[in-house]
């Protein structure tokens, strides 16, 4: 009898850390679910480098996640929808770009808050982008050179 109740003991055990790393890793990763945020969208020429679950960030700091990134066939445009935390108000005229972290980092997407006193509603579409650069086509051109010398 011993030998089952460390074995109910020990699998306890197991099922408590498990389910404390799924916990955890929840939390950590932003998928947990619920009314703590709003949705926005934005249409960018490239979203090169972006994919669902990329950080949306303000000031260097994560205040969203990319939910969706879809190709708009009227437009030939990446369509990007993401939430935003609750409680930060996005003003209507803001930008949003999408950034690099460095040259061996990722991209993630950067809110750049504008001035209007007036706020986007849940769902509404940030109108001023800038799309991704990509490192290669730059490197093209520096090593192309542009003529003009």
């Amino acid at each position: 009898m011993s030998e089952n109740t460390t074995e109910v003991i020990v699998g306890t055990g197991v099922l408590a850390v498990a389910i404390g790393f799924f916990i955890f890793a929840t939390g950590a990763t932003s998928f947990a679910t619920g009314g703590d945020a709003y949705p926005l969208a934005a249409s960018f020429r490239s979203a090169e480098g972006v994919k669902i679950g990329t950080d949306v960030r303000m000031a260097g700091v994560k205040v969203g996640t990319v939910t969706a990134l879809d190709l708009n066939p009227e437009t030939f445009r990446a369509d990007a929808t993401f939430t935003m935390k609750n409680g930060i108000e996005v003003p209507d005229d803001s930008a949003i770009a999408i950034s690099s972290e460095g040259l061996l980092g990722g991209n993630f997407v950067e809110v750049i808050p504008g001035g209007s006193p007036f706020n986007l509603e849940p769902g509404g579409e940030i109108e001023d982008t800038q799309s991704s650069v990509s490192l290669i086509t730059l490197l093209m051109k520096f090593v192309a050179g542009n003529g003009d010398e």
